[in-house]
């Protein structure tokens, strides 16, 4: 059996912060602000398995009012939700993911960032679809006051 999942994530830009995105630190001007290290690339991925395996979303495992989860790495999130989905009988098969934003350029980026988050889910950095696009300088995106971030998981059940 396989099933698909689809998540979501999008944070503003701040000052002071690094700009952390598929587990590596990207270099720019902003980083991301959230609860955790606002890594948008692994938040919608965690979403995206965890819904493909009907294990909730990222918010309910490691809720921003928690204080455990106060600058989090989210790669160490990834697994642990990655763990959540073992233990359900799923396993990870491939994600493709889509960032969305007008800067930095992120294609050089993305070799680091799918080896990240492959070994984060046990797989090939193969099985990790990477691609950016900008919003035409439309809407907040398109005015860079944030990233957003699809992602969709295949998982098939654990043999």
């Amino acid at each position: 059996m396989i099933r698909v999942g689809i998540g979501y994530d999008s944070h503003r830009f701040a000052e002071g912060r690094p700009l952390i995105l598929g587990g590596i630190t990207v270099p720019h001007t902003h980083g991301l602000t959230g609860h955790s290290d606002a890594d948008a690339i692994a938040h919608a991925l965690t979403d995206a398995i965890l819904g493909a395996a009907g294990a909730g979303d990222i918010g309910r495992l490691f809720a921003d009012t928690d204080p455990r989860w106060k600058g989090a790495d989210s790669i160490v999130l990834l697994r642990a939700a990655h763990g959540v989905v073992l233990a359900k009988g799923w396993r990870f098969v491939q994600g493709d993911i889509t960032v969305l934003c007008e800067q930095p350029k992120l294609g050089r980026y993305f070799p680091q960032m799918a080896d990240r988050l492959a070994q984060a889910l046990d797989v090939s950095s193969e099985v990790i679809g990477l691609k950016a696009k900008t919003n035409e300088g439309m809407g907040w995106i398109g005015r860079g006051e944030g990233v957003a971030t699809i992602a969709v998981a295949t998982v098939e059940r654990a043999p």
